[in-house]
């Protein structure tokens, strides 16, 4: 495999401090509760979801096939988020860029996950408070290039529009129920993994920083991405 020096690719990245927060919503969807609280370590988080231009030095320097939508022409410009990989090719480039780098990054947890996209706000439905996003669905707006939503309390960007964001965790819908109250790590068991954020595609149903999605780990869609989180 090339080495590629890490400037470029390591990403800008906010750090989430230690502590607790109140997970889940009691005025959303079933998967999200009980609201309960959570303590989660603290850790960092990339500002933003990882770019074309980012992957693109990772699929020049490994043999990784690259993404089903990488010729689209519609994510084609350099600081759109990457879009059609798979939870195994969102684990293969953190791996990737904790060699470059020397550094454990890795897809975040959903409770990590959450308590980024809240920035530090309790009780508030999006990053910025409770007022909505603009409802896109049915437009079939363009996917926009990183920073068009934030910064929110922990600096970090597109935390509810732009693309879904794997997580690490398997996904149950009756996960909360059982969790533990310390650094979840997501059920042992099941097939679907995690996703948080809302996509260009459907801004609105699942951009809450509670709102819950999974998908089958090998699937590709074009609304799908992921960023990096740092264990510190």
């Amino acid at each position: 495999l090339i080495m590629v020096p890490p400037h470029g690719v390591e990403p800008d990245r906010g750090t989430i401090p230690a502590g607790t927060f109140l997970m889940g919503s009691e005025a959303g969807r079933d998967d999200e509760k009980p609201v309960h609280s959570v303590w989660v370590d603290a850790f960092g988080m990339a500002k933003y979801p990882v770019r074309r231009r980012e992957y693109a030095v990772f699929l020049q320097a490994t043999v990784h096939p690259s993404t089903k939508f990488w010729d689209d022409p519609r994510f084609q410009l350099p600081n759109q988020p990457v879009v059609g990989s798979s939870w195994f090719d969102a684990v293969a480039y953190c791996e990737w860029l904790s060699g470059q780098t020397h550094k454990l990054y890795r897809l975040p947890t959903e409770a990590e996950r959450e308590k980024a996209a809240r920035g530090g706000l309790e009780g508030c439905d999006y990053p910025w408070g409770n007022e909505p996003p603009e409802d896109l669905r049915g437009v079939n707006p363009p996917l926009e290039e990183v920073g068009t939503e934030g910064p929110n309390g922990y600096g970090l960007y597109n935390m509810a529009v732009g693309v879904h964001e794997w997580c690490s965790d398997r996904y149950s819908a009756s996960y909360y129920a059982a969790s533990p109250d310390r650094n979840p790590q997501g059920p042992s068991g099941g097939n679907r993994r995690a996703a948080r954020g809302g996509s260009w595609r459907h801004a609105i149903r699942y951009s809450r920083c509670a709102g819950r999605s999974s998908l089958g780990p090998e699937k590709t869609f074009n609304d799908f991405g992921f960023r990096c989180a740092l264990t510190l």
